[in-house]
């Protein structure tokens, strides 16, 4: 197994997205440090990885602090004599509009997303460079933090600073032998479940059959499996040359995202005055776009209305 005597932190693994991650690197060999605020969840998630064969233990405690990320540090080397994989998946949701968002709102998600992923990669970081341990930082981004979403300010901004993050970490991590990626997943979760127009998705893998064509290669939109396969090979050593990198996964459609670059430049002798700009504004036929575009559905798989049955 590629992950054979390794040792993993998945924060946010007590179910969902995160589950998955672990219960993946378990399969292939790694030892898993569960994360969860809530003790029943983590336990049985702990279960679930040691029924399939594998090794785990949980630690409970909200991410953010650096607290917390001293705990799931210690819990690894304490119970599996190291570390080696650190992924950082743990978040929670808070969306409203700009005027309707309290500062509360805000701050919650930027200390569990933002914050916390700054104070276990910090954590994480030390033990490798101590250890000489050419290890693995994998955060999860979202195609949020790309590129925007109506009612997401506070999670758009704490997941492009992620993927901000990550091209930083892998030019100071480079000498040690350390990589970061971010991960931007696709997938069915409680979030999109309540979503109609992935409907049709959620209602196939609830019956456990696979998801309509449309939605796995169009949208690239699938299961948390579909993604915890991407998880498992940036943590092994055949993605040791890979760092600093934004990789979209979902369904089945795999990304390579782009770091911002100039799309467009031009030059005027004497720098661009007020008064020029506004009698020709040069990028005025190139302006990018925003959001999330999806194409219609079809009509075998629109949502089922009382007046449609």
């Amino acid at each position: 197994m590629a992950l054979d005597g390794k040792t993993a932190i998945v924060t946010g693994s007590g179910r969902g997205l995160g589950l998955a991650y672990a219960r993946e690197l378990a399969r292939q060999g790694a030892a898993v440090v569960v994360n969860d605020v809530d003790q029943a969840v983590a336990d049985e998630a702990v279960a679930v990885i040691k029924a399939d064969g594998g090794r785990a233990v949980a630690v409970v405690a909200p991410v953010g602090s650096t607290e917390t990320a001293k705990a799931l540090v210690a819990a690894a080397v304490e119970n599996f004599g190291g570390l080696d994989i650190l992924v950082t998946n743990a978040g929670v949701l808070r969306d409203k509009s700009l005027l309707k968002m309290t500062d509360e709102d805000f701050d919650l998600v930027i200390n569990v997303h933002l914050r916390g992923t700054f104070t276990c990669v910090r954590e994480a970081y030390a033990y490798f460079k101590e250890n000489n341990v050419a290890g693995r930082i994998i955060t999860i981004g979202s195609p949020t933090g790309q590129r925007g979403n109506f009612g997401q300010t506070n999670y758009a901004a704490a997941k492009a600073g992620i993927v901000g993050m990550v091209r930083t970490w892998a030019l100071e991590m480079k000498k040690a032998g350390v990589t970061a990626n971010a991960v931007i997943p696709v997938a069915a979760t409680a979030m999109t479940k309540t979503v109609p127009y992935f409907a049709a998705a959620v209602e196939a893998e609830e019956r456990g059959e696979a998801m309509p064509a449309f939605f796995r290669k169009e949208l690239g939109f699938g299961t948390a499996e579909d993604v915890a396969g991407l998880i498992a090979f940036l943590a092994s050593e055949d993605a040791a040359g890979i760092t600093g990198q934004a990789i979209g996964v979902g369904g089945d459609r795999l990304q390579l995202w782009s770091h911002p670059e100039a799309v467009s430049t031009e030059y005027r002798d004497g720098g661009w005055t007020y008064q020029d700009l506004a009698a020709e504004f040069p990028f005025a036929g190139s302006l990018q776009g925003v959001g999330e575009k999806f194409p219609p559905l079809p009509e075998e798989l629109q949502p089922q209305t009382a007046d449609s049955k």
